[in-house]
């Protein structure tokens, strides 16, 4: 039996694009075991989606291209899978919530008849499909099951559709659920309960869920580990909330060399402390005694003194011993004033 449920190893996805090749997502490499919850954090275009994606075989190719590693399920690589055996593991062992329900529900069929064809089409008997269909509604707590397998995508409230599209996913009972965004849109009560009914349902069939996101929150409610991507590239697999609490220096240094202003080691002392940290701040005192009255404007931060309406004779930076408090000067705080 393989060590893990799902294993990602140098998965490497690009797109051919008029202006060159875009590497989307490159090098990312994770595993995820039975029961567990992974979470692959990112912002917006970090290239999480796109890896999801790969797992479920719905790259479009062309203009997408999968250049290099392996996805193996229970030992399996799915990338070297014949065709219809890959159809076969879409649905039966790895099922895919989507981001926006809305747009990945047929508008034209009822949810009773979305539901049914999950099954149908991997060999259950009509009668069995609806019954089946119905009991997934019931747990997934649409109000009113029998009444709601009649109805349109649009007849349902945004978490109720997110439900529907959680009854569809469960229908064969999956090993692996791919989670895309699924509280994107959704105000906080209603997140919540989704975020609840995944963990509840998950207990209950004892798979693996991979969940991709954007949101700190839903990461610290849910995740038992977090892979941090950034520019198609992991970070740090993390462990859960206190693993996001973890300082991570090359992030530090990315924020200093975008906001320069944010750095505070522009007056440092030969003993290494600012001079903010020192308990009388002479660069401060210098400036009150050459330019009292004088705005303060300093660079990389246009009118900063301005918007809050502070002179430098308005600082308080008169010297003061380190128990009574340590001086606020803003120069102290600032690159290049």
């Amino acid at each position: 039996m393989a060590e893990h449920l799902l294993e990602v190893r140098n998965l490497s996805v690009e797109f051919h694009t008029a202006a060159g090749i875009v590497p989307a997502v490159r090098n990312i490499s994770y595993h995820l075991d039975r029961g567990e919850t992974l979470a692959i954090l990112g912002e917006s275009g970090s290239g999480k989606s796109v890896s999801s994606s790969a797992i479920m075989n719905l790259i479009d190719m062309p203009p997408g291209r999968i250049s290099s590693g392996q996805i193996l399920l229970d030992g399996q690589d799915l990338l070297t899978m014949p065709a219809h055996a890959r159809r076969e593991a879409n649905g039966r062992r790895i099922a895919m919530i989507f981001q926006d329900p809305l747009s990945h529900l047929n508008p034209v069929y009822t949810v009773g008849w979305q539901i049914r064809e999950a099954m149908t089409t991997h060999g259950m008997q009509a009668g069995p499909a609806r019954s089946e269909a119905v009991r997934l509604l019931t747990r997934v707590g649409i109000p009113d099951p029998e009444g709601a397998m009649g109805k349109y995508p649009h007849e349902f409230s945004g978490g109720q559709r997110q439900r529907v599209m959680i009854a569809m996913a469960l229908a064969l009972r999956p090993d692996l659920l791919i989670a895309d965004e699924p509280t994107t849109a959704l105000d906080v009560t209603v997140q919540a309960e989704v975020l609840a009914l995944l963990k509840e349902l998950q207990r209950e069939t004892g798979m693996g869920v991979l969940i991709i996101t954007h949101d700190l929150g839903v990461v610290a409610e849910i995740a038992d580990r977090v892979v941090v991507m950034e520019k198609g590239e992991p970070g740090r697999d993390r462990h859960g909330a206190r693993g996001l609490q973890e300082p991570d220096p090359s992030l530090h240094q990315e924020a200093d060399r975008r906001r320069p202003w944010k750095r505070r080691d522009a007056h440092r002392a030969a003993d290494g402390r600012t001079a903010a940290q020192r308990p009388g701040c002479p660069q401060a005192l210098r400036l009150l005694r050459s330019a009292e009255g004088r705005v303060f404007r300093p660079q990389g931060r246009r009118n900063h003194g301005d918007r809050r309406g502070e002179r430098l004779g308005q600082i308080d930076a008169r010297p003061r011993s380190s128990e009574a408090g340590r001086a606020r000067c803003r120069h102290c705080a600032l690159e290049g004033a």
